[in-house]
């Protein structure tokens, strides 16, 4: 019984990737630039985004998208009163609980910093590479009707904080009834862990 409680875990938390995503454009695809180019917009200008401006990169400077073509670097051109942050207002159950997860990188230091809110989910990355993307899992319960998802950079100037793959999905009943930590891949270190625990007890 313990381990087909499990399992059942498992594919309940398999089934979230087949999931839409509340989010819109949460690829950055809807502004369609050139190859080996970037371009910015004011983020009202982006469909599903609004706050400060952000720049669509496609390809340059070597660095493909995590996914699809283009992605985004949170610090923008043009002119910006206090820290560059997009935000987007998405539909959410009061109560519910839901996944977060994006892809990030460091555009020029791995010293690059920025957060990430939505209900109660806030997160400060710090660990960026300009090597490669990451993919950050988070979780967080809805506290209304509808929800604010916000990435706010910490750094100065123009330059840092690539994001791209953003997707807020519903956890189904199986998995939301269950206590999921929030972070990176919380909800597969309790599995791990619980899986870990019953096979001792087991011994």
């Amino acid at each position: 019984m313990k381990w087909a409680v499990i399992s059942a875990l498992f594919l309940a938390l398999a089934g979230t990737s087949a999931q839409a995503t509340v989010i819109a454009n949460g690829n950055f695809e809807d502004n369609v630039i050139g190859n080996n180019s970037w371009r910015w917009f004011g983020a009202d200008q982006v469909n599903g985004w609004d706050g400060s401006n952000l720049e669509i990169w496609r390809g340059y400077a070597g660095v493909q998208a995590y996914s699809g073509q283009q992605f985004i670097e949170l610090n923008a051109h043009g002119s910006n009163n206090g820290a560059w942050s997009i935000f987007q207002t998405f539909n959410t159950v009061s109560g519910a609980r839901y996944q977060l997860s994006f892809a990030y990188r460091a555009r020029a230091s791995d010293n690059e910093v920025f957060s990430v809110s939505v209900a109660d989910l806030n997160q400060i990355m710090t660990d960026h590479s300009t090597a490669e993307w990451r993919l950050f899992t988070g979780y967080f319960t809805a506290g209304n009707t509808s929800s604010l998802l916000r990435f706010t950079s910490g750094n100065n100037g123009t330059i840092g904080n690539f994001i791209d793959d953003v997707k807020v999905t519903e956890l189904p009943p199986q998995i939301a009834s269950n206590p999921v930590p929030t972070g990176p891949t919380g909800v597969l270190l309790a599995i791990a862990a619980a899986a870990m625990f019953w096979r001792r007890r087991a011994v």
